[in-house]
């Protein structure tokens, strides 16, 4: 489990935390909260077309509807948050993207933090209609955080980074995924590699956070990575944000798997675990405890 002190705390006096949008506190802090009282585990919300047929949902908006709102009723009480992949509800158009609407009021709601997985990236007007999107207090898609693509350059995302921290929202910025295909890029470079220049960029913006919290810009590092951290000479203990580590499950990574390969940065890791979890529904019951089994392991 997590520090009492915090990821890296340093000594001295703590930065006050500002407020941000609505009067809420930062997105860092709000996460940590929900790591400490709750444990580090985030579920994916993912409709497959396979898992739908599982529970018996055909698939349709509707059933994506049912699919959210029973996945989110049976783990609300267990994970720190969820994390819905919004690549599933876009293939069924706008009726998709009403169901993923209706989940993400459903889980602020229940007072459930939301990770929108949509990996955007773009640069100048573009960027910022898709931080509108995801991030402005107001729009029906806004989540607690958005996933970001930084391949046109981290600074292609300043939009989302400002209205983030101005809305007290956050953001986890791709770093290091575990596809084989993900090594060509984010590796290159070697000890400047394009994965540790993001690691250090994510680093700078995080100096504006109070220090005895988790910043709010954080990374996608996948649990399966291996010893690709070390290799890179990237220590994730300085960034001062969550790490969104998915993996835990289905894709093979265990609670020691993620121990191991993060080392003094476990604390601020966010293990995420979708089908491993999701596999078990619909049965309310079933669903709660195959993630408290997965709570367990961390």
């Amino acid at each position: 489990m997590p520090s009492p002190d915090g990821p890296g705390a340093a000594a001295g006096p703590a930065a006050p935390a500002t407020q941000g949008g609505a009067g809420r506190a930062p997105f860092g802090a709000r996460l940590w909260a929900a790591m400490q009282a709750k444990g580090p585990l985030c579920v994916g919300i993912d409709p497959h077309p396979g898992l739908l047929a599982a529970w018996g949902l055909p698939d349709t908006p509707g059933g994506l509807r049912s699919f959210s709102l029973a996945a989110l009723e049976a783990v609300a009480p267990l994970a720190a948050a969820v994390k819905p992949q919004v690549a599933l509800y876009e293939r069924h158009g706008s009726a998709g993207m009403a169901a993923l609407e209706e989940l993400l009021a459903a889980a602020a709601q229940a007072g459930v933090l939301t990770i929108a997985d949509a990996k955007r990236g773009d640069i100048g007007s573009t960027m910022a209609g898709y931080a509108d999107a995801w991030l402005r207090d107001g729009s029906t898609l806004a989540a607690d955080a958005v996933t970001l693509s930084p391949y046109l350059g981290f600074e292609s995302l300043r939009p989302a980074l400002d209205l983030a921290a101005a809305n007290g929202r956050g953001v986890f910025v791709l770093d290091l995924t575990s596809n084989p295909e993900g090594a060509s890029v984010q590796h290159v470079g070697g000890s400047e590699s394009v994965a540790r220049r993001i690691a250090g960029a994510a680093a700078v913006e995080n100096q504006r956070y109070a220090r005895d919290v988790l910043g709010s810009v954080g990374l996608v590092v996948g649990a399966t990575v291996g010893s690709a951290l070390a290799d890179l000479g990237i220590d994730l203990s300085a960034v001062r944000g969550p790490i969104l580590a998915p993996g835990l499950g289905a894709q093979g990574a265990t609670g020691a798997d993620l121990r191991a390969t993060f080392g003094a940065s476990y604390p601020s890791v966010l293990a995420t675990s979708s089908r491993g979890i999701l596999a078990a529904g619909p049965d309310v019951a079933a669903l709660r405890a195959a993630t408290r089994e997965a709570l367990q392991g961390l």
